[in-house]
């Protein structure tokens, strides 16, 4: 396995875990930030192993993993904050420009970067954003997502998570009365059922709202000096974050690039739901050299 240093980096409201892999050999291109959310460093093991030609930056995103936060643990992140702390994290490995590679909501985090600090940011492919503010079906797309949440607060993470994969995976538009669905029975998923009282996952307690609810600042976006890349995975066609991504390269003006496997493409074997990490290595290494 790749060897990697370990480090935190203090930022407001959070102590963050950082991990830097460094190139094989020097080859002059930027360090490459792989960022997920609520996905952390463990995520993006098998990409960084299959780029060995790249000095690559992983993190956990706060309240995820290693990195803690310093406020109430259970509070919810924004974008903003997160987007807040990767401008610190790039400034802390040497100020940029850097190259991105950003998954689901690390996407959503990775185009507010963009969006205010451009300059720290050569090109950012970012992987299928749930970006739910600009689908066609917002509006049911909205009210399942606070339908997932209510059930979260209500009931406890099995129910709600079992809503959560069951929209995740539904292709095409959202049926407008998925919120008033009974949820799922979560042991058809292999979760509990029953509610043991917390409420501060990274998922659902943390990011679910924050993420999929933002709107993103599209004139920014396509003002900004950074090469913007919106990628979908080949097998996720009709799946909300496909769809989300494909409409905000509809927003920006760009045809979307189609990625090896599903949603989460770059993964192995080692969660239990692997996808193609050779190929989506090689796919993302032919954009990044545009």
């Amino acid at each position: 396995m790749r060897e990697f240093k370990t480090h935190t980096l203090e930022v407001p409201g959070a102590v963050l875990h950082y991990e830097v892999r460094e190139a094989a050999e020097p080859s002059g291109r930027p360090v490459l930030l792989l960022i997920g959310s609520p996905m952390g460093a463990a995520g993006f093991v098998a990409l960084a192993e299959r780029l060995p030609e790249r000095t690559i930056v992983t993190y956990d995103p706060r309240g995820v993993g290693e990195s803690r936060k310093t406020g109430e643990p259970g509070e919810e992140s924004t974008p903003e904050q997160h987007a807040d702390d990767l401008h610190r994290l790039i400034a802390e490995a040497g100020g940029g420009p850097v190259d991105v590679f950003a998954s689901s909501g690390g996407a959503v985090n990775a185009l507010v970067l963009v969006a205010r600090h451009p300059e720290q940011v050569r090109t950012l492919v970012a992987h299928e954003p749930p970006a739910a503010q600009v689908l066609p079906d917002r509006e049911q797309a909205l009210a399942a997502i606070q339908g997932i949440s209510r059930t979260y607060r209500q009931d406890g993470l099995g129910p709600a998570m079992a809503q959560f994969i069951t929209i995740v995976g539904l292709k095409g538009d959202i049926p407008a009365d998925f919120a008033d669905r009974p949820a799922p029975d979560p042991a058809m998923f292999g979760l509990p059922a029953e509610d043991d009282g917390s409420r501060d996952d990274a998922l659902l307690g943390q990011n679910l709202i924050s993420c999929t609810h933002h709107e993103h600042d599209f004139d920014a976006l396509r003002a900004a000096s950074t090469r913007i890349v919106i990628g979908v995975g080949a097998e996720s066609a009709g799946e909300m974050a496909h769809r989300g991504g494909v409409a905000v390269a509809g927003r920006l003006g760009v045809e979307p690039v189609t990625f090896p496997s599903n949603h989460g493409g770059f993964l192995d074997d080692t969660f239990g739901m692997p996808g193609d990490p050779d190929g989506f290595a090689a796919r993302l290494r032919e954009v990044l050299e545009g």
